[in-house]
């Protein structure tokens, strides 16, 4: 088999197109291989519209970068006509080895989607050499294409959750299908509040899913959220995810920590130990600081009472049990922080938990929880780490994107 030959088949030539010639530059650091593909004098080319056979019209020149060949640089170099079809007149066609998006080759273009999936743009790029403001350009469209041909005609549960995109309270609102056990993204925007549920709703209809079919929605305890989910999906029932409980007591117990640290020295690792379980991996220090805030009646210690007092709820075996606890733990916690100032936030967390105790005991009713998209927003944070954060929201949604949604088949052409 002669080179050409062999280079033909890794380009994955077909007819009317083969090699023509082949010249490698070792002056240019790095070196470049040249590769000029050109088809015989005559032939038919398809029309890019109804795929005819077809004359061409003219010719232009253009290059691709390829895969690199060993360590040279690969480019190559081809004739690209314009059809003349009878029917959709003159149009440029689209060659087998590239798209009309880039001047890369299809598989140079395969190679950095994988790459991209586990490693930051500007990274992928200096691997590959070449500005990541190219690779960019590549990661937008294919990931468009794809979300393009999602199909949520099947979407009957979600849940959505806000996850950080940049300083300054800046948000993206992650939305997930919970029938989807692998990559269950389904939608991402930018901002928290009520518009994010209109978005999605407009997105869900315009890729054949109905509203009306959504049967369960799991969020957080945000009034925004909650308001625009009996607005949109009215069949649905909600569900607050325990996590979102317990997090808004943790929460409370810190504000309360922070406020009683500024009158009166704590026992040392106390900012710790208040974030764990009592019956958790406590180090001999951080159990001793437990029993003196006890002792000393510390005020974050009653906080941290009534955060534990939690579990004993989850703990409920059915959601008649889980309604009985969760009324006997609104009275405890009422009476064991009485009226004491300090303890405000962790009122607040108690008259939020009295406000969604139905979509609270909801939990004991559904087989889903929050749990795979708090998951995934761990992934997504990582990502955004490693890339030292995105300066727009539209870059940060379409990493989401090709982290967490169905879009695997990403150079299936449309």
């Amino acid at each position: 088999m002669q080179s050409n030959d062999i280079f033909a088949l890794g380009l994955g030539l077909t007819a009317p197109w083969k090699l023509v010639e082949q010249q490698l530059d070792t002056t240019k650091s790095p070196h470049r291989l040249d590769l000029r593909i050109a088809a015989d004098r005559g032939s038919l080319y398809p029309c890019p519209e109804c795929g005819k056979s077809c004359k061409a019209h003219d010719f232009k020149e253009m290059t691709w970068r390829h895969l690199n060949f060993f360590q040279h640089h690969c480019y190559i170099t081809a004739p690209v006509p314009r059809t003349n079809c009878p029917e959709h007149g003159i149009k440029r066609i689209v060659v087998p080895w590239a798209s009309e998006v880039s001047h890369f080759t299809l598989l140079f273009e395969q190679v950095a989607m994988t790459m991209l999936r586990e490693m930051p743009v500007a990274v992928a790029a200096r691997h590959m050499e070449v500005t990541d403001k190219r690779l960019w350009r590549v990661v937008f469209h294919y990931v468009g294409k794809a979300m393009a041909r999602l199909d949520l005609r099947n979407l009957k549960a979600l849940a959505l959750d806000e996850t950080k995109s940049r300083r300054r309270h800046k948000y993206v609102t992650i939305f997930i299908d919970l029938d989807r056990r692998e990559r269950p993204v389904v939608f991402a925007t930018p901002g928290k509040g009520r518009d994010t549920l209109q978005r999605f709703t407009q997105f869900l209809q315009e890729h054949g899913g109905n509203p009306d079919n959504v049967l369960e929605v799991v969020s957080d305890m945000s009034g925004a959220f909650i308001s625009s989910i009996k607005t949109h999906f009215k069949n649905s029932e909600l569900t607050v995810d325990w996590f979102h409980v317990v997090q808004l007591f943790t929460k409370a117990v810190e504000e309360v920590r922070r406020a009683e640290a500024k009158e009166i020295a704590m026992p040392k690792t106390t900012r710790w130990v208040v974030l764990k379980n009592a019956d958790g991996d406590l180090t001999n220090r951080q159990f001793d600081a437990l029993v003196e805030l006890a002792a000393l009646d510390f005020h974050t210690a009653t906080a941290w009472r009534v955060k534990e007092a939690l579990r004993w709820i989850r703990k409920a075996p059915t959601e008649q049990g889980a309604k009985w606890r969760l009324s006997n733990f609104l009275n405890y916690a009422r009476e064991l922080i009485g009226q004491e100032p300090i303890l405000a936030p962790v009122r607040k967390a108690i008259n939020t938990v009295e406000k969604h105790r139905q979509a609270i005991v909801a939990r004991w009713r559904s087989d889903h929880s929050n749990a795979r998209l708090e998951g995934l927003n761990s992934l997504f944070q990582a990502a955004k780490a490693r890339a030292r954060g995105y300066r727009k929201d539209l870059s940060f949604i379409t990493i989401i994107y090709l982290i967490g949604a169905p879009i695997q088949d990403l150079l299936v052409s449309t």
